[in-house]
């Protein structure tokens, strides 16, 4: 097993740093909405490339 732990110990571990990294980007997903306005810049990078 990797680093000589447990299969029991190396498990929990990366459910508890899954678990972890998944709680955080939803927290900044819902606080900082990052893709709310993604529609708008979609548009203004389209509008660029017509021109």
């Amino acid at each position: 097993m990797p680093a000589g732990v447990s299969w029991f110990r190396y498990l929990s571990f990366f459910t508890a740093a899954t678990l972890t990294m998944l709680a955080g980007a939803q927290t900044v997903h819902i606080y900082y909405k990052p893709l709310s306005d993604l529609d708008k810049y979609i548009e203004e990078e389209m509008k660029k490339r017509r021109i």
